[in-house]
């Protein structure tokens, strides 16, 4: 059983972010302004720390996980946000500074695609290090507050599925592959399946405590 997350995870190391999604249009940065308006601080903290220990904002604990358990719950967040992606507020920030569900979905799919490609290069290459990816400045170039909430949700369904996919054929020695983060933090395919999924519940967090009207 997954337990029940709360919280907010910066994801500024996932590699190769501009491989993973498949529509031209992402490549093309959208007006300038966006980010002035809709405000967001960007997160710099290292969360690799939840891998240690109970994270405080949402009660995620890694040590209530298995790595081979992870597939199953990828699985489960995605039913939970096509959920909260047809909400009809789905749009609205509940303050300037924190993403809308939307935005938080957008987010959500690019980490599953971008850590389908890591654990493939875990398994394929021996010890790849990982570009940085900046998540805001994602967030601003592909607009993510004007995406199609519909076709987000079955984006981020497709990716769920074909991480999990990969995740579920990992197996005996290859729980231990290694693939090293631009900081230097050291992941092995088991700690980074671990780690990922604080990323996805935890932001279901975000959204259903900080908008508690989004179905309103």
């Amino acid at each position: 059983m997954l337990p029940t997350l709360r919280g907010s995870i910066s994801h500024k190391v996932v590699d190769l972010v501009r491989v993973a999604r498949p529509l031209d249009n992402c490549l093309t940065a959208g007006p300038v302004g966006y980010g002035d308006l809709m405000p967001i601080t960007p997160d710099t903290k290292s969360w690799t720390w939840v891998l240690e220990r109970a994270c405080p904002d949402c009660g995620f604990d890694a040590a209530d996980m298995e790595a081979h358990d992870v597939a199953d719950a990828v699985r489960e967040q995605a039913s939970t946000w096509t959920r909260l992606l047809a909400q009809p507020r789905v749009r609205d920030r509940p303050k300037d500074d924190q993403w809308s569900a939307l935005e938080y979905g957008c987010h959500v799919r690019d980490v599953f695609r971008l850590f389908d490609l890591r654990l493939g290069r875990m398994l394929d290459e021996y010890q790849p290090t990982f570009a940085n990816w900046d998540q805001d400045v994602t967030a601003i170039e592909d607009r993510y507050d004007e995406q199609d909430p519909a076709i987000v949700a079955a984006e981020l369904r497709d990716a769920a599925e074909q991480f999990a996919q990969h995740l579920s054929r990992v197996s005996g020695d290859q729980w231990s592959r290694v693939g090293i983060r631009s900081d230097g933090a050291v992941f092995t395919a088991g700690s980074f399946a671990l780690y990922l999924i604080h990323d996805p519940v935890h932001h279901v967090h975000d959204v259903e405590t900080g908008n508690a009207t989004l179905a309103s």
